[in-house]
């Protein structure tokens, strides 16, 4: 059996705002593009109060894309 390649992968996106990283989510599953969400569990050390920023991670590859996916939707990237 032969194992996978290691994927490098790129931050895309890094927010306070939970329902951004849900709608980013969204938007990259409806285009094919695998995500993958950070620190969303974060709320739990943090209290619920929203100072730590979650980070969309992207497959490096896919980011140009991901990207213009992004902003085609008018989903700021600069947090």
């Amino acid at each position: 059996m032969q194992l996978p390649k290691s994927v490098k992968m790129k931050e895309l996106l890094r927010t306070t705002d939970p329902t951004i990283v849900a709608f980013v989510t969204a938007l990259l599953g409806g285009e094919d593009i695998d995500c993958f969400p950070m620190d969303v569990h974060m709320s739990v050390l943090e209290g619920s109060i929203g100072i730590l920023p979650r980070r969309i991670m992207v497959r490096e590859r896919d980011h140009f894309r991901a990207a213009a996916v992004l902003r085609d939707n008018d989903v700021p990237m600069d947090g």
